[in-house]
């Protein structure tokens, strides 16, 4: 039997599955089919689904909806008030359900407060958006991203440390001492 938390003010359709040790707390409403892992936190004020996939240990804060097409992955952090979109063209007298374009959000990315997250792209892994950018297309693994419309402007580690690639090609991690190498546009993760 699951043993998670949600709160008496929050509702939860009787087709969800909740993993263990995951707190749901007030005015939350998870819809229909949707998995959620174990180890999250979903803060107040956040809708979930139809049939929408969060992975284990994520953090959802204040004022989040996760729509139909949206899927985590694990370790993801969501700031308060960013938004998940899911039709490219909406308009209210259309029903556009069969149209729903898939957003992945990759294992250990954050999106930043008030961001907008335009459907069909994926967040790479371990990638940053800062508060209040606005997502139009794929982000890259490890990418720091920013601004209307979102773009590259540096690298993240996996602790979220911003990295110096400036004079030298290798970056050492203060925080877990994790090696980085840049090749390109890319970033190769070393084994210490």
């Amino acid at each position: 039997m699951s043993k998670y938390f949600i709160h008496k003010s929050s509702y939860r359709d009787p087709s969800v599955i909740i993993g263990d040790n995951t707190k749901i707390w007030h005015f939350n409403h998870i819809l229909e089919g949707c998995i959620i892992g174990e180890n999250c936190s979903f803060g107040q004020n956040c809708v979930v689904g139809p049939k929408v996939r969060i992975g284990n240990n994520v953090k959802v804060q204040n004022n989040v909806s996760i729509y139909q097409g949206v899927e985590i992955e694990d370790d993801v952090f969501l700031g308060p008030s960013m938004v998940f979109t899911n039709v490219i063209n909406p308009r209210s007298f259309i029903n556009r359900k069969n149209e729903f374009k898939k957003t992945l959000v990759k294992r250990g990315s954050s999106i930043g407060a008030n961001c907008t997250i335009i459907c069909g792209i994926t967040i790479g892994e371990f990638s940053m958006i800062g508060s209040g950018s606005v997502v139009t297309k794929n982000t890259v693994p490890f990418g720091l991203y920013y601004g209307n419309p979102a773009r590259l402007k540096g690298w993240v580690s996996k602790s979220g440390n911003k990295m110096n690639f400036e004079n030298e090609d290798i970056f050492i991690d203060p925080h877990d001492n994790c090696k980085y190498l840049k090749k390109g546009e890319n970033i190769i993760v070393l084994v210490n």
